[in-house]
């Protein structure tokens, strides 16, 4: 039987120790990140804490594989003794919600091969896939993870307080946003692009601008112009 040892009650540490230990194959417990970590005992530790906090903690570690699961923390920043790895779920994680970690895939990274065995069974015990991503890689990923899911976020939440600003139900946006989420399943997102900036509607565009208060002017014409030049690329 495998132990694993989950460091951190966060996000993230909640959701794995959720799923892992539910597995017959795995020992499972999970530690607060201020607890004490001699951890020896155990076959790996994950360390789902807060990116500046894992030097520090990992130092204290004495286990013989420890890993991360940030998504922009390079593998050199654990300071454990032994052999160091990283096992970041490419998802966004909410306590309240449930994580469907199927469709959830896991970047792993190690230092030495024989630990790529270990990560690829746990991910598989989460039911999801690994993928070998460097921590170069996984820099640039999160990058683009930042612009797919956060940014896209709070377009979001701009458009509910237009919304709410002049009394209109934000639930009737809903089924657009699904159909942009499944449409670049299919399409790339170049393909997928449409509205005013696509077609270079001016007078639409310039009917927008006026319609918006103040703090959301730039924004609509940082986006605007963006998807603009993109278009003058293809």
């Amino acid at each position: 039987m495998i132990s694993v040892a989950i460091v951190g009650k966060g996000n993230v540490g909640v959701h794995l120790y959720q799923q892992l230990v539910k597995k017959d194959q795995l020992n499972v417990i999970q530690f607060d990140s201020r607890q004490p970590h001699e951890l020896n005992t155990f076959n790996v530790a994950i360390l789902a804490v807060s990116d500046h906090a894992i030097p520090k903690v990992s130092k204290n570690i004495k286990c013989p594989l420890v890993v991360h699961t940030s998504g922009t923390t390079s593998i050199q920043e654990l300071k454990n003794p032994y052999r160091k790895g990283v096992f970041y779920p490419l998802q966004s994680f909410s306590k309240e919600k449930p994580v469907d970690f199927p469709k959830v895939p896991i970047c792993i990274e190690v230092e030495e091969q024989q630990d790529e065995k270990l990560l690829r069974f746990l991910s598989e015990c989460l039911g999801s896939t690994a993928y070998p991503i460097s921590s170069v890689q996984r820099n640039h990923l999160h990058v683009a993870a930042v612009f797919a899911n956060n940014f896209t976020n709070h377009m979001y939440e701009i458009a509910k307080q237009i919304c709410d600003r002049y009394n209109i139900p934000f639930q009737m946006l809903l089924p657009l946003i699904q159909e942009t989420a499944q449409k670049v399943q299919y399409l790339s997102p170049s393909d997928a692009q449409t509205g005013p900036a696509k077609r270079n509607d001016l007078p639409t565009i310039k009917n927008h601008v006026h319609l918006l208060e103040e703090s959301y002017k730039e924004i609509y014409h940082l986006l605007t112009t963006s998807i603009q030049n993109h278009g003058k690329k293809l």
